[in-house]
């Protein structure tokens, strides 16, 4: 899933003080969210947020699953076959 820094989650289960709004501060294997109700930042495993996401707010609009599974940057796979010289 392709998440950035700065997007804004709403997450399937609420936090302890009752948002369900999270902005993410950074993304590897693990996410650092931020609580948009308290302002409690919290670690969480990155499947464990993927799982729980239920929508994904970058720049103002909600982005689509397919957006989100779209790889920018990704490598094209090598094709097995040798190049032509």
């Amino acid at each position: 899933m392709d998440i950035h820094v700065g997007d804004h989650l709403l997450m399937k289960k609420p936090h302890p003080c009752g948002g369900n709004r999270f902005s993410v501060g950074r993304v590897g294997m693990d996410f650092r969210i931020r609580c948009e109700t308290c302002g409690r930042e919290v670690m969480v495993p990155r499947a464990k947020v993927e799982k729980n996401i239920r929508r994904v707010v970058r720049e103002g609009r909600e982005l689509t699953r397919e957006e989100l599974e779209r790889r920018p940057n990704a490598k094209l796979e090598p094709t097995g076959g040798q190049e032509d010289v």
